[in-house]
């Protein structure tokens, strides 16, 4: 007789869709699989994730002994005495708290905020975003009772509201009021942001289990999308996965917390143990997509194209803010394309210039995370911008060191459901490791150096 497999679901609720995946347990083979895509802006009512979760059948996953929910960090939901929403959600991507993040940092000075959150706070972070509504909407700011990331909103959701919300350290770590010293959230912190406290939801670990749904499915913690793609490919330290998304993230997994006097490096909690710090910027994917329909072609095509641009673009450059920047600080910047001449005026090389401008991007971010003294192991690359063959060869070259493409799929979703499998049986699921692509430097390699140099000077006049 055949036995009917176990199955355990992940869930992404990230910037653009709801993703689900429901894996067989015992050999972590997709069984099913949808997804919904939730609205463009950078604030929006959290209903419309609820809305996508529930119709992608995230709510009551395809007969899933277990979930796991993982989203979108920084995104900050803020929520009245009764559970409601005080004002839309502010997501990472908004800038309009970079003033106030400014202000608190001259307030307590970097080096207390480096040595009690990891972090220096900036427009993402949630307590920087606390302070922008006390300040621009003292009513809202008020009303605000708690304060929940996306992943802590829908598992609280998922299980009907009842009892207490719970988040785990991945997405804690997010939010420039917890600490990595001593595991707990710096409520002071949060006081000084908004003027009062508010409830903090209680941190799980990895394995914990926030409830069951109304049907019986085990609900695990959740923790956040950097977090869930390192558990879905397994890393160890020393390992950087670099995320070329709606944003670009380069993060490394180490055994402790790195302060980062620029800035630049966050700190960030890994589900499991130790921690991820990690770079983020605003401009990822959606740079190739504004090339690409700005060239009226597919984004296969763009791919093709930069490929067979000469390897410097003939001088061209695209300095990618295209949506201000996070990391460098750029808030009121936007994209320009330099070194234009009739030479590089075609198609290909200003397909070229644009990936260059990514890859150099990712090139800058590499150097910063890899000066923290782990040993490196992997240099791993995720995300639909990685799809690119072009982008690959970029970022090995301009990098100088070989890159592992792991088989496209949505790893945020695959570590959750991970998450899901090691909180139903108490350990990590022995699934197959996910087979990769090698990609090794260019034996030619002199343009590079000429290329970084011109995308150093162009974004350091750039934001001066």
């Amino acid at each position: 007789m055949t036995m009917t497999p176990t199955l355990v679901a992940g869930v992404d609720s990230s910037t653009q869709q709801t993703k689900l995946v429901v894996l067989d347990l015992a050999r972590g083979v997709l069984v099913h699989s949808s997804a919904l895509p939730h609205p463009d802006g950078t604030e929006l009512d959290p209903t419309h994730w609820w809305s996508a979760l529930h119709g992608s059948g995230s709510a009551e996953p395809h007969g899933a002994a277990a979930m796991s929910i993982a989203a979108q960090q920084h995104t900050t939901i803020f929520l009245d005495e009764d559970g409601e929403s005080v004002r839309p959600a502010l997501l990472w991507n908004d800038l309009r708290a970079a003033e106030s993040a400014r202000r608190l940092r001259e307030e307590l000075g970097d080096a207390v905020w480096l040595e009690a959150t990891g972090l220096l706070p900036d427009s993402a972070h949630a307590v920087s975003k606390l302070r922008w509504v006390a300040e621009h909407e003292p009513e809202n700011a008020a009303r605000i009772a708690s304060v929940l990331l996306p992943h802590d909103w829908l598992t609280w959701h998922v299980l009907g509201r009842q009892g207490d919300p719970v988040t785990d350290r991945s997405d804690a770590s997010a939010t420039g009021y917890w600490s990595p010293h001593t595991e707990q959230f710096r409520v002071d912190l949060l006081t000084r942001a908004l003027g009062h406290a508010t409830r903090t939801p209680a941190v799980l670990p990895l394995s914990g289990i926030a409830g069951q749904t109304s049907s019986g499915t085990l609900v695990a913690s959740g923790c956040g999308d950097n977090g869930a793609t390192h558990l879905a490919l397994d890393t160890a330290p020393g390992d950087v996965v670099i995320s070329i998304g709606t944003s670009i993230t380069v993060s490394m997994r180490t055994l402790h917390p790195i302060d980062d006097p620029a800035g630049v490096i966050d700190t960030m909690a890994d589900p499991r143990s130790g921690f991820i710090p990690i770079v983020v910027m605003l401009n990822g994917a959606r740079v190739l997509l504004a090339t690409a329909r700005m060239l009226g072609i597919s984004l296969d095509r763009l791919d093709v194209l930069a490929r067979s641009g000469a390897p410097d673009a003939n001088g061209a450059l695209l300095v990618p803010y295209l949506d201000g920047e996070r990391n460098p600080v750029a808030d009121a910047s936007s994209g320009r394309l330099i070194g234009l001449s009739r030479r590089s005026m075609t198609p290909a090389d200003i397909a070229r210039a644009t990936v260059l401008g990514l890859g150099c991007a990712i090139a800058d971010a590499f150097e910063t995370i890899t000066r923290s003294g782990t040993p490196l192991r992997r240099i791993l690359l995720v995300g639909g911008g990685a799809r690119s063959a072009c982008v690959r060869q970029m970022v090995a070259d301009l990098i100088g060191r070989a890159v592992e493409w792991p088989r496209h799929r949505e790893h945020a979703a695959y570590g959750a459901a991970r998450q899901a499998a090691w909180a139903l049986t108490g350990e990590s699921p022995d699934w197959p490791t996910l087979p990769s692509v090698a990609v090794n430097p260019s034996a030619d390699r002199a343009w590079v150096r000429g290329v970084r140099d011109r995308y150093s000077a162009a974004t350091v006049d750039r934001i001066g």
